[in-house]
């Protein structure tokens, strides 16, 4: 098995973060190559060719957006194996070994892992344990042991490189474009893999751990409610491609009991649980909000894709 590791970037204002991010990435094994892929920025492009010389530094040779970037990423990758790393995370020691190992399974198709976020100062009163996932990192409700699991996490995941191309790779419509949080491309393209076929297996490693920095305009009540709404969007977007069902499997267990309980903790401790309870309760209402909107907008769902090699020759 051989192993392609991709990191997107789109920004100089990150370039510390990055050059952590590549830096974590080196003495990682199996690594078969790095391949860097920035997102329409000619400055920031010029000046990673020139830092790493020994990583695969491109440009995105789609529309501009994370969904192009990784699919560039996939049509050049040599690996069978093909591993993503956000441009702002950095990997674990054995990250690389601990996310691939499941791979010796034949049915594992996916892999994800787990991400800790790395604060700008302390940890904010309103992102509490249930919410981590506003800022992209492991959540209260996700499984604690490994095992199988819907979707991967898109700061930390695996794919198998040529079921990934067969299905088309990620959805342009659904991917985050820029500083804009629409996603869910991680939650389609899993649920698509199942889909052609079922006993493909997504799995859940979680001591693949990274660390994942949060930017200090993350952690206010303003973008906890953005971010809910952007999701609720995002999955009324996938539902009109995968299904209503499938995209909503995991979020119906995580309303009706991770989130309750989660308010009920925060009020037994009174006034101090209040900024925790509030938000949990605005980020569940955004998301209901973003989701009913997104069903009765006209949208772009991104049609039934062809699969990546073949649209890229045509």
């Amino acid at each position: 098995m051989s192993v392609t590791v991709v990191i997107c970037a789109y920004t100089l204002d990150r370039w510390d973060q990055l050059a952590m991010a590549i830096d974590s990435v080196r003495a990682q094994r199996p690594l078969h190559e790095t391949i860097l892929v920035v997102d329409h920025n000619e400055d920031l492009f010029e000046r990673s060719r020139d830092r790493w010389p020994e990583v695969i530094v491109v440009e995105n040779a789609g529309p501009r957006g994370l969904s192009a970037g990784r699919n560039t990423a996939l049509e050049i990758a040599t690996g069978s194996v093909v591993a993503f790393l956000d441009d702002d995370a950095v990997a674990d020691p054995g990250w690389l070994e601990t996310l691939v190992a499941p791979f010796s399974d034949a049915a594992v198709v996916a892999v994800g892992g787990s991400a800790v976020p790395i604060w700008p100062d302390s940890a904010p009163a309103v992102i509490p344990d249930e919410l981590l996932w506003i800022v992209g990192c492991s959540y209260l409700g996700l499984p604690e042991a490994p095992g199988p699991i819907r979707n991967v996490m898109g700061c930390s995941m695996a794919f198998r490189r040529a079921p990934l191309m067969s299905v088309g790779g990620f959805n342009p419509d659904t991917g985050r474009v820029g500083r804009l949080p629409i996603g869910c491309e991680e939650t389609e393209v899993c649920i698509q893999l199942r889909q052609a076929d079922p006993s493909r297996v997504v799995h859940y490693a979680p001591s693949a751990r990274v660390r994942h920095h949060v930017s200090a305009d993350r952690v206010r009540m303003r973008y906890v409610l953005h971010r809910s709404w952007c999701e609720g969007l995002s999955k009324a977007a996938i539902s009109r491609t995968v299904g209503r069902r499938d995209a909503l499997a995991t979020e119906s267990t995580y309303a009706t009991r991770v989130l309750p309980a989660g308010v009920w903790r925060e009020l037994k401790r009174g006034p101090r649980g209040l900024p925790a309870a509030s938000a949990i309760v605005v980020s569940a209402g955004a998301a209901a909000a973003g989701y009913a909107r997104g069903r009765f907008a006209t949208v772009r769902t991104g049609a039934a894709r062809a699969p990546l090699s073949e649209r890229v020759s045509t």
